[in-house]
């Protein structure tokens, strides 16, 4: 499923949804420019479990190092499609939680969402020596404050199937129903 947009529209400028998206791509641009130190960077900035649980490795590291990766990895990403799927939702379902919290209240609240996903994953992961990269978490956040704070919006959705595409409407309307109608 691919949410094409939804039904309420923004009443203000999203200004911190947008800037989120451009410090993201930013972040990408500067990661891809890397060539063959691009491993490195991402070792260092991503989100490594094992280097807060072994200490052999966490020695390498400085203490600014350890606690700005749980923000920095939130910036990375792998890969041109791992950065427009995380955008674009973003795009779609930022703008109205930010028009809810206020600007300052949705950056708070999105790095909270990206920090507990990334303390989620340490302590489920700890030993493992694989970056997490990211705003998938902090974005899951976002969406889940979006179906929260807007229950009857709808959301137009993509789904292909093999080469037919099917467009549907998604409606949140009470707590433990759904609504789904085919657009024709």
């Amino acid at each position: 499923m691919i949410p094409l947009r939804d039904t309420t529209p923004a009443k203000n400028v999203p200004v911190v949804n947008y800037t989120l998206i451009g410090i993201n791509v930013v972040v990408f641009l500067i990661q891809m420019s890397q060539g063959a130190e691009w491993d490195r960077f991402v070792f260092t900035y991503g989100l490594v479990p094992a280097r807060y649980s072994i200490p052999q490795l966490s020695d390498y590291f400085s203490a600014q190092q350890q606690v700005i990766a749980f923000v920095t990895f939130m910036f990375l990403h792998g890969g041109f499609w791992h950065l427009l799927g995380n955008m674009w939702s973003l795009y779609i379902f930022g703008d109205n939680v930010e028009d809810r919290l206020g600007p300052p209240g949705y950056l708070v609240f999105y790095l909270i969402c990206g920090i507990a996903s990334g303390v989620s994953h340490l302590v489920l992961n700890l030993h493992s020596n694989l970056p997490t990269i990211g705003a998938s978490g902090a974005i899951a956040g976002v969406m889940g404050a979006y179906l929260i704070l807007h229950p009857r919006s709808k959301i137009l959705t993509l789904i292909p199937i093999f080469f037919i595409p099917y467009f549907i409407e998604w409606t949140h309307k009470r707590k433990n129903s759904h609504y789904i109608s085919m657009i024709r």
